[in-house]
């Protein structure tokens, strides 16, 4: 009886399964309609694992009073009773405890009594210009001052309210003997700010020593650390981080950048580490990381390392447009779940006044959902689950009832439009899952990220001479590889193995002046035999110690790289496993090792009008979905299996009777609605 994340996938009792979940906030609705809202999640949703933050200024609102976590203060406050019902009701739960959750929540779920403003005590977090962090509960509210993680008196008030929780709450209600599977720490990086610029944070007095520890330990010496910077230091105390762009025409100048970045990078493996340590919890510990904003992408980059987070495990979320209809917001969607594997914890199910008109609708996030499970997440969360309507006035003051405002489950507890969406797509993985996660998606090529290249670029911004490129030469290679039909892998060029490039028929890496040693060496055997190396700017000629290696130029020669934009030998030159041959779509393909089994996921723009010809290895798969609709297939021995495809789109008032063929074979709705074969089973939702 265990549970582990085993490479992002969630494994319960030895058996990987794809995580699906919908979160419901306990802490906004009254405790009487709590069981009826978790029955109807699990009954019209299929939805077996709930997930649910525990706001630290709910159950501990005032300093001197010890956390309520049984509802002696008031009903809503007993989450030790939430999770048991949970338990009775036969639902897991992932647990998060924040300490900062966000979730529409005043200052995020800290306590006013941590407020750096409230305690002059508390350390603020200061951004590149010495200035407070501030977060602002909503419009035209004014932003109070965020604490720093490592201030000595902010970090005692953490691990005290953390360890409470591990201790009151958690402690023997977790696998096997309890519901709580997972344990999520912070939110979005750590206060949401994991897609902001590396100017933002961390400049406080604790930041900065933290930063200095870590140069003491990347250089070993003083010596060692000016003779890289070509800089003369009287001390590490005298060593200040960038605070703006100033210029880098060397690899020495540049060096200061990247280790900025750098620094960004253990920072939040250290906070992870801290709040994780801090719960104590038996079962994993999992973050959800916000996709990267289109300017900050090279910070996103370069702070984002899951390969060092050690026993923390990779998530993600989706607050950022829709992707149907905005390419940007399509490929800061794909890039963060292609990072690392691990499961989408919050997808949009439920906020469209907050967000976007086009959410007042599943079809939107049903396409959003395929897209993140089709790009490489483990899982996905409905969120919210059920609308809520009760919570006290102190939790949130910025939004009206109810929350969110069209939820699958509404406030009233009855099942919406959205419900039978979503039973049919936790029916189709409820089935299905194991075997999708075996599958491996079908790639025409990687890119390998180098995160020191993302923390220069970060500062320097695009069109800088002479700078390397990380995040803007991913995005040509999204853009060229989307283009062509494609799919991709992304692999982080310090960590990765000689066996995964080998994986892959063509690599693209960006080029600068220097790059360490093992990585040169990698890809020249790479090279050598026979995998196509395509090098996206200068051949490096140093070590990730400024000292001369020329072991990937040599193995390069007068090939050794190119400039910015497409380059010549990139993988769209191949063919794609799964071509659009007609509709304005695009379509991903999963292939199982082992078995003449593949999924396929087809992805419609919100501007397609009429039928999708997708070309497939086993023959040409023709589907008809509304506007901005979307289908996953399983295709068995060649002939369509189980399908789940979307015929109604009612924000674009598109509606079709939902219809997919493949060679003989032809399945269709007998009027407008969506169509799904799940177990054999036909269905018109």
């Amino acid at each position: 009886m265990t549970i582990e994340v085993r490479d992002g996938v969630t494994v319960i009792d030895g058996r990987p399964q794809v995580l699906v979940t919908a979160d419901y906030p306990y802490y906004r609705d009254d405790p009487a309609v709590w069981a009826d809202r978790l029955r109807a999640m699990r009954d019209e949703l299929g939805i077996e694992v709930i997930t649910s933050y525990i706001p630290w200024r709910h159950h501990q609102p005032e300093p001197d009073a010890a956390p309520d976590f049984t509802g002696r203060t008031h009903a809503s406050r007993d989450v030790v009773g939430f999770i048991e019902l949970c338990h009775r009701l036969g639902l897991k739960l992932v647990a998060k405890p924040g300490p900062f959750i966000h979730a529409e929540v005043t200052y995020g779920g800290l306590p006013d009594w941590v407020c750096p403003s409230s305690d002059p005590s508390i350390e603020p977090l200061l951004d590149a210009a010495g200035e407070a962090s501030l977060w602002s509960d909503g419009a035209n509210r004014a932003g109070r001052p965020l604490p720093a993680p490592f201030g000595p008196v902010f970090s005692a008030k953490v691990t005290e309210w953390l360890s409470a929780v591990g201790k009151l709450v958690l402690d023997g209600t977790t696998h096997p003997d309890g519901p709580v599977i997972l344990m999520q720490i912070a939110n979005e990086g750590i206060y949401t700010n994991g897609a902001r610029a590396l100017s933002a944070y961390d400049y406080s007095a604790s930041g900065l020593a933290f930063f200095r520890d870590r140069l003491r330990a990347w250089y070993g010496t003083l010596e060692e650390y000016d003779r890289v910077h070509a800089t003369t230091s009287g001390g590490w105390d005298e060593i200040e981080p960038p605070r703006s762009w100033t210029g880098a025409d060397t690899p020495e100048r540049m060096r200061a950048y990247a280790d900025w970045g750098r620094f960004h990078a253990d920072y939040t493996a250290e906070v992870y580490r801290r709040w994780a340590d801090a719960v104590g919890c038996s079962v994993p510990t999992v973050v959800n990381l916000n996709p990267p904003t289109v300017e900050e992408l090279d910070d996103w980059l370069a702070r984002v390392r899951p390969e060092i987070w050690q026993d923390v495990a990779y998530g993600f979320t989706n607050w950022m447009g829709v992707v149907s209809t905005d390419p940007d917001s399509q490929a800061r969607y794909v890039i963060a779940a292609k990072r690392a594997p691990g499961p989408n914890l919050e997808e949009n199910w439920g906020f469209s006044v907050l967000y976007d008109q086009a959410y007042s609708d599943a079809t939107t996030s049903y396409h959003q959902t395929l897209l993140a499970l089709a790009a490489g997440a483990t899982g996905f969360n409905v969120y919210t689950g059920a609308g809520t309507s009760g919570w006290l006035p102190d939790l949130d003051t910025a939004h009206t009832p109810p929350y969110p405002d069209c939820a699958p489950i509404a406030a009233d507890g009855s099942a919406t439009e959205k419900a039978p969406v979503v039973r049919v797509l936790a029916d189709f993985l409820a089935l299905h899952g194991e075997e999708f996660l075996e599958c491996g998606p079908v790639t025409g090529g990687a890119f390998g990220l180098y995160s020191p290249y993302a923390g220069i670029a970060a500062w320097a911004g695009p069109g800088q001479d002479g700078i390397p490129r990380c995040g803007g030469a991913l995005r040509d290679f999204h853009d060229r590889m989307r283009e062509a039909g494609l799919d991709y892998a992304i692999l982080d060029l310090e960590t990765v193995t000689a066996e995964r490039l080998a994986a892959h028929a063509s690599v693209t890496v960006p080029g600068g002046p220097f790059l360490h040693r093992h990585v040169q060496d990698l890809l020249a055997g790479y090279a050598a035999s026979g995998g196509r190396l395509v090098l996206d700017g200068p051949a490096p000629r140093l070590d990730e110690d400024l000292r001369p290696y020329t072991v990937l130029a040599d193995a390069l020669g007068s090939a050794g790289g190119t400039g910015s934009g497409p380059v010549p030998g990139d993988a769209p030159e191949d063919a794609p496993a799964a071509r659009v041959v007609s509709g304005h779509a695009d379509a991903f393909l999963r292939a199982h090792p082992s078995r003449d089994v593949q999924y396929l996921t087809v992805l419609v723009q919100s501007d397609n009008d009429g039928p999708v010809r997708v070309q497939t290895p086993h023959g040409v798969v023709e589907l008809l979905s509304a506007q901005g609709g979307a289908a996953v297939v399983r295709l068995a021995g060649g002939a369509l299996d189980d399908f789940v495809v979307k015929g109604l789109n009612g924000f674009l008032d598109s509606a079709v009777p939902a219809r997919i063929a493949m060679n003989d074979a032809e399945s269709h709705a007998d009027r407008p609605a969506d169509l799904a074969r799940v177990g054999g089973t036909l269905r018109l939702l």
